[in-house]
Order: C-alpha cells, then structure tokens, then sequence
C-alpha cells in the first residue's frame, strides 16, 4: 500500500481496475481464449505458438491501449488527456508484455487443458495487472520536458553528470 492507510488509501482507483476489469477485461479474455480455440483446436506446440503469436499483435495491442484509454476514462480525464496517456505508457508497456505474454500463452495453450484454460490466464492477468498499476502510476512526462540544456534527455547519465558539474560549479 506503499505509505498509505486505510484513510489514505485510493478506494476509487481500485473500484476504478476492478470495473474495468470486470467489463472489459474478463469478456474480451474469455472471448479470446474461446476463438482461438476454435480456430486452432489442435493443443500441440505449433499451434500454441501460432496462437501466441496472434495474440500478441492482434489482442495485446487491443487490450494494452484499451488499458490505458479506458482506466483514464475512469479517473474522468478528457478524451486528449486518455489519447496522450496511451501514447505515452503504451509502448513500454507492450515491450514487456511481448517478452511475458508469448510464454505464458504457449504455456496455456499447450500445456493446460481447454477447460482450464480461462482460469490459468485469469491468475496470469491479475500478476500482471500488477505491473499495469505501477505503469498506470508512472508520471507521464511530455517531450519537452524531456530534453534540459544542451540537448540532453532528462534521466540519463549525461545529465547526472551536468547537474553534478552544475553543482560543483556553483560551489
């Protein structure tokens, strides 16, 4: 709970994942696993990849900006506000649902019985919603204030070693 008690705790922000949760992500899931079990009915490693593969570029994309577009809805923020959200935590976020995602599909769609299958990747998606809290959490930063004098991008070894300089200058 990081800090926070149970009279500072955000109650709205976790009524907020589990309304989202509850209306988007368990159908949409549900849907998926039962399509590609259709499509792919065999249960070998080939068509566990297949379906892993398919997954990650037709239902992640999907399900990662719907994330972010969404839960922002949620807090009240604008439409733009919802857009630039998406825009700014979506890539990194699908970088790692890419290197995640492909194993744990194979892993369900080869390994786990159909009729296990929905509950085995709902255990999944609740660990990961984990990781799309703390990216939801992260402080968006603008284009502009990435960049500090010189040219250099906040965050990087080259301005640590500016503002140590800066510092010792001014001493």
């Amino acid at each position: 709970m990081d800090g926070k008690n149970w009279r500072t705790y955000n109650y709205r922000q976790s009524l907020n994942f589990a309304i989202f949760g509850t209306f988007f992500v368990a159908p949409s899931l549900y849907g998926w696993v039962k399509l590609s079990s259709q499509m792919w009915p065999s249960m070998n490693l080939k068509s566990g990849i297949t379906k892993a593969i398919v997954e990650q570029f037709s239902y992640g994309p999907l399900a990662g900006t719907s994330f972010f577009f969404g839960m922002s809805l949620l807090e009240q923020k604008t439409t733009k506000e919802a857009v630039q959200e998406v825009r700014d935590k979506f890539p990194d976020t699908y970088k790692v649902g890419v290197c995640v995602w492909p194993i744990i599909q194979t892993i369900n769609f080869t390994l786990i019985a159909e009729h296990n299958r929905v509950p085995f990747v709902s255990i999944c998606s609740l660990l990961w919603t984990t990781f799309l809290a703390y990216m939801k959490q992260r402080p968006e930063h603008s284009s502009e204030d990435d960049v500090v004098a010189d040219g250099v991008t906040t965050g990087s070894p080259k301005t640590k070693e500016i503002e140590v300089q800066r510092k010792l200058a001014a001493l």
